[in-house]
């Protein structure tokens, strides 16, 4: 009987053992597991922290302008385009314009402008106070002198320009003032086919009138303003026309001043022929009787 009972006692203390090792078995499973993963990560995040050290940036020398005014920086390790932008204050465009740079690559030791400023001033050394120099008046030009040329021609064809078979007009009353007062002059056109010239007329502003003589017509401007310049030579050409009175008694002129004297004087030497050749026929008759 005991033996019996020690039997069953053994039998069911290992089913029990068996039972509680299955349970077990799972958790130490997943535990060992864990306890992995928990290693691995570790690992991972020290491995790159002893592989690759913290970047240690250089300090940032503050640029100062050069004698020409640009003001240049010096490319140092650990430097990139955004860091000097941001530092200096430029924009990244901006640094590549400047520098001609197509994309973001810089190299240490490279000179890199940052723009323009003005050259570093420099204490001057006072040097003897310049003596005052007493200012002297300052001379006038003299004026110059030129030339004023007046024709007055008679337009036939009234188109207001001169032709080369367009003669002069006499008795044209020129008058020639300029503005100061100081030049005042009137004076008659003759019958010359060439301008006549006034010489030695001071410079500046002139009015010229021009008075056409009774029986014609302005194909012109008979007042001109002109400006006259030192050493110029201004040619001025006024036109008139013969108004239709003087155009109509022309050719009644013509026709009374047309009969020539000669044909008078053939006419009497015919009538003289004829009056002896009568007086010869006369007497022949009487002597025949």
């Amino acid at each position: 009987m005991n033996g019996v009972s020690r039997l069953l006692s053994r039998r069911f203390s290992s089913s029990i053992i068996c039972s509680v090792n299955d349970r077990i078995r799972p958790l130490r499973l997943l535990l060992y597991t864990l306890c992995l993963l928990l290693g691995l990560s570790a690992l991972i995040l020290t491995i790159p922290s002893a592989a690759a050290p913290a970047l240690q940036l250089t300090p940032f020398p503050t640029p100062t302008p050069g004698p020409d005014g640009r003001i240049i920086y010096v490319i140092q390790p650990g430097d990139t385009l955004l860091r000097i932008s941001l530092i200096a204050g430029v924009s990244v465009d901006e640094l590549r314009g400047l520098n001609n740079l197509i994309g973001d690559t810089i190299v240490v030791g490279q000179e890199l402008l940052l723009g323009l400023g003005g050259p570093s001033q420099v204490s001057p050394t006072p040097g003897p106070s310049p003596t005052p120099t007493a200012l002297l008046p300052t001379p006038s030009p003299e004026a110059g002198f030129g030339s004023l040329c007046i024709l007055l021609f008679e337009d036939r064809n009234g188109d207001s320009i001169r032709q080369d078979a367009e003669i002069s007009i006499p008795n044209g009353a020129v008058s020639i003032n300029n503005r100061s007062g100081s030049v005042s002059l009137t004076n008659n056109t003759t019958g010359s086919l060439e301008h006549e010239c006034y010489p030695d007329m001071p410079e500046g502003e002139y009015a010229i009138t021009v008075a056409i003589p009774e029986g014609y017509n302005s194909t012109t401007p008979s007042n001109v303003a002109v400006e006259l310049e030192a050493g110029d030579i201004t040619y001025l050409s006024f036109g008139a026309q013969k108004n239709s009175e003087i155009l109509a008694e022309s050719p009644a002129a013509a026709a009374a001043g047309g009969r020539s004297p000669i044909w008078g004087m053939i006419g009497g030497l015919f009538l003289l022929a004829g009056a002896g050749l009568a007086l010869f026929a006369g007497r022949l008759l009487k002597g025949s009787k």
